[in-house]
């Protein structure tokens, strides 16, 4: 049974992308985002941004044929997602997108049934063993070889109860050699200025969601890497890893969010 009357995060970035699939739950906390923190939008758009540019280095110059987007939400139809930057750049590129909300299930898979090499499974993220034992995931990807893992804006929706960087060391663990690591994550700079002001106001957009936001330190995600070795830049904010062109211009949102690509050797 799906509850449309309690906001989802999935829904609330898909109404932040410009999506339909929505209800109007997600789209009051759009309203609320308007009034509290219209550079959430921005955020939003940056982190997707962000992990088009991530794919394509993955599935060009990384040669990284198999993907798997964690808590990937709802592939948007109007804006490029995962399957379609990793098949651009590799044809033969595989991509399962995993996530726990029925809505995602059920328009996610009605978007992706005719692409034979995309599939979208019902799982939780939290359950690394869970995951690479899924036969809809082993029945499309080769979890022996390398594959990217991409946690896209989901582990500060995990709080600290349910032991983030244990769940992340896990997936390293899992993973085969040659395999990589995605991760961005929503942060407070702590600059008791415009960018604290915003992570606050993040927080406050998804607290009445199923799964609040918990920011947390570059140190502390930094541990979410769990000890693989970072591609550079490093851990940096979303638009300053390897960006398409010279940044002529920053926000709050630029402080609020930092992602990097770790690689298991």
């Amino acid at each position: 049974m799906i509850d449309t009357s309690r906001p989802s995060v999935a829904r609330v970035y898909d109404c932040l992308l410009g999506g339909k699939d929505n209800y109007e739950a997600d789209r009051q906390v759009l309203q609320q985002v308007d009034a509290l923190a219209p550079e959430l939008g921005t955020l939003v758009r940056a982190s997707r941004d962000w992990l088009l540019r991530v794919t394509r280095f993955l599935a060009g110059e990384a040669g990284i044929d198999q993907f798997l987007d964690l808590g990937a939400g709802l592939p948007a139809a109007e804006n490029e997602n995962t399957h379609q930057a990793a098949q651009r750049h590799n044809a033969d590129a595989r991509v399962v997108y995993v996530d726990n909300d029925p809505v995602v299930a059920a328009h996610g898979r009605a978007r992706l049934e005719e692409n034979d090499d995309t599939r979208l499974v019902m799982a939780d993220l939290t359950d690394p063993d869970a995951v690479f034992t899924d036969p809809d995931v082993t029945g499309l990807l080769d979890l022996t070889r390398p594959v990217a893992v991409i946690h896209s804006s989901t582990m500060h929706h995990v709080p600290a109860d349910d032991e983030p960087a244990k769940i992340m060391r896990r997936y390293a663990e899992l993973l085969p050699a040659g395999s990589y690591l995605v991760l961005s994550h929503f942060t407070d700079p702590q600059d008791d200025g415009p960018g604290s002001t915003l992570a606050r106001a993040v927080t406050d957009v998804f607290a009445d969601c199923a799964t609040p936001c918990h920011l947390r330190s570059r140190a502390e995600i930094l541990d979410l890497f769990a000890g693989l070795d970072l591609v550079e830049p490093g851990l940096v904010s979303l638009k300053t890893w390897w960006p398409d062109g010279p940044l002529l211009r920053t926000s709050m949102a630029d402080a609020v969010a930092l992602g990097g690509v770790a690689r298991k050797d």
